[in-house]
């Protein structure tokens, strides 16, 4: 993003890849963040089925509540067939897309140019509008199909972000791992956390 300073608009989607606990972590991360004003939030139909999995969390209804475990006025939901959706149009001023885990047929659409959904559309939008569009893709190992995506996502503009979590930091918990994680991705739009990890060698 070109001024932090001004109104941030965050879309973020989550899709049906493992890694929920990071989904968690960057929603906790972008609503206490004061620069951030508004949260458009697109889970995928396949996440909810991850999501219930891994987070024991169900159902689509007041989703956002149950990943903060409060209410929360920045955060507006949307559904992945709502094609009408604001974020489905460039006149609407998105400051950066987070995908966060993407799954490999989410890559595929978006870089393919598919747009079959309302997370494909959006996408579209932040590529045709030169806007941030950050792909934090989930899968081991990467077959030929997954390589060729990165390389035409990327071409086209998106940042490809793979969820590796960093190890010299000495997490923990796995909860430390994915928080240290989306302090990265959130520094790579220019919204630094406080008390984010920084190495400092000896």
């Amino acid at each position: 993003m070109s001024n932090p300073s001004h109104p941030v608009n965050i879309t973020l989607a989550i899709t049906g890849a493992s890694g929920s606990i990071y989904a968690a972590e960057i929603l906790r991360a972008l609503n206490a963040d004061h620069r951030v004003t508004k949260i458009n939030l697109v889970p995928s139909d396949n996440s909810l089925r991850v999501l219930a999995e891994e987070l024991n969390l169900n159902g689509r209804n007041n989703l956002a509540e149950k990943l903060l475990g409060e209410s929360s006025s920045k955060i507006q939901q949307h559904t992945e067939t709502d094609i009408a959706a604001n974020i489905a149009s460039g006149s609407y001023p998105t400051s950066a897309m987070i995908v966060l885990p993407c799954s490999m047929g989410t890559l595929a659409a978006i870089a393919n140019g598919l747009a079959q959904n309302l997370i494909h559309r959006a996408a579209d939008v932040c590529l045709k509008e030169n806007r941030p569009l950050l792909l934090c893709i989930r899968e081991t190992p990467f077959n030929r199909i997954h390589i060729r995506n990165m390389q035409l996502a990327s071409d086209a503009g998106a940042t490809i972000f793979p969820t590796i979590p960093t190890l010299y930091n000495h997490p923990q918990t796995t909860t430390e791992m994915a928080r240290n994680f989306v302090h990265r991705v959130l520094a790579h739009i220019g919204l630094p956390q406080p008390g984010a990890y920084q190495w400092q060698p000896d």
